[in-house]
């Protein structure tokens, strides 16, 4: 069992997961503290003053935290919208890597006209050289 557990957990799937578990701790740690301390005080000078997470309701001996909760749902949004942003920066990113390996294996196709061209010139350079001869040394 033990050995098992240790094959299981030196896969590299694992070690990502948890990597991106904690990089997605502390991310969701920013995006609170972006919500909570920056973006919901000017929500709430908006609307008035009004702080999400006081608002409550009390029935009987109940109090129901429904601020708290609409809280919860912004604080999930901008997470959402950030993680979203993320990804496509990545695979942008990703995209261009891509296209730049296509193209590094491709040779640039030169137009027809062009190569006829350049035909051309390389027959007029040939012509114009002079050929040069083997001298021939008298060994003594």
């Amino acid at each position: 069992m033990i050995k098992e557990f240790k094959e299981f957990i030196s896969r590299g799937n694992v070690v990502d997961l948890a990597v991106g578990v904690i990089i997605g701790g502390a991310f969701s740690t920013i995006v609170s503290s972006l919500v909570n301390d920056i973006l919901m005080p000017v929500i709430g000078i908006i609307l008035g003053g009004i702080n999400f997470t006081n608002l409550a309701i009390n029935i009987n001996d109940a109090k129901i935290m429904y601020g708290s909760f609409i809280q919860n749902v912004i604080d999930f949004l901008i997470v959402a919208f950030c993680v979203f942003i993320f990804v496509k920066f990545i695979n942008g990113i990703s995209r261009l890597g891509q296209k730049k390996k296509e193209n590094e294996g491709k040779i640039k196709e030169i137009p027809e006209s062009e190569l006829s061209v350049l035909i051309e010139i390389r027959n007029e350079l040939k012509k114009s050289k002079p050929k040069k001869t083997k001298k021939k040394t008298d060994s003594k």
